[in-house]
């Protein structure tokens, strides 16, 4: 039987034990990379930007931020209704600025909507509900069952006071006026044998 100083000296058992020994550190390195990235999203390839307005159905105006202060009196194609809404393509969390005003809408431990420079705060960050009734409402993900929401004069709700429920929270997403979304410019129909016979009878009507 070898010794383990005979093993060693083997060139094959010295190939085989490096061989582990990387693979083990490349798996571990690898490891690391992923927890890393999924920590701290990779602002580039994970992010979504989409620029819009918030429809407020309390209000029948629109959501703005003029800077610390956020309300939901904003005219149609108004140059703080104007909103940059930065979207994680993993899930719906989103930040909301403001285009003019580069302010992010946020809710403080006290149910506060106000408006922050930095957004990257967990405080900045909505999830985005998707209603039946063809209405958006953003919750907040730090405070769950906290909604953004503005009453009938437009000043924002205390989220401590919201429901999913509330038309307060409900919005729907616009986009400026006199802007067309590109997707809307592109529209298909399914021409079948049927469609194009009414469409010969119809050129090609018969006469008595």
């Amino acid at each position: 039987m070898s010794s383990p100083s005979e093993l060693h000296a083997d060139p094959r058992t010295d190939c085989i034990l490096s061989f582990l020994q990387e693979s083990q550190q490349t798996s571990a390195d690898f490891r690391i990379y992923i927890e890393n990235h999924t920590r701290n999203p990779d602002d580039l390839s994970r992010k979504q930007i989409r620029i819009y307005q918030l429809y407020s159905r309390t209000t029948g105006k629109h959501v703005q931020i003029l800077g610390k202060k956020v309300n939901a009196n904003g005219d149609d194609g108004g140059k703080y209704a104007l909103l940059v809404v930065e979207t994680e393509t993993f899930g719906s969390h989103i930040r909301i600025k403001g285009k003019e005003s580069e302010y992010y809408i946020c809710m403080n431990k006290n149910g506060k909507i106000v408006g922050k420079l930095n957004g990257r705060n967990q405080e900045c960050v909505f999830v985005e509900e998707f209603l039946e009734n063809n209405y958006t409402a953003l919750v907040s993900a730090k405070y769950k069952g906290w909604y953004l929401g503005f009453n009938r004069k437009g000043r924002p709700k205390k989220g401590s006071r919201t429901t999913q429920t509330q038309q307060e929270v409900h919005f729907m997403k616009r986009h400026p006026k006199g802007k067309v979304d590109p997707l809307e410019e592109f529209r298909f129909t399914t021409v079948t044998k049927r469609t194009r016979r009414a469409r010969r009878l119809k050129q090609n009507p018969k006469t008595n």
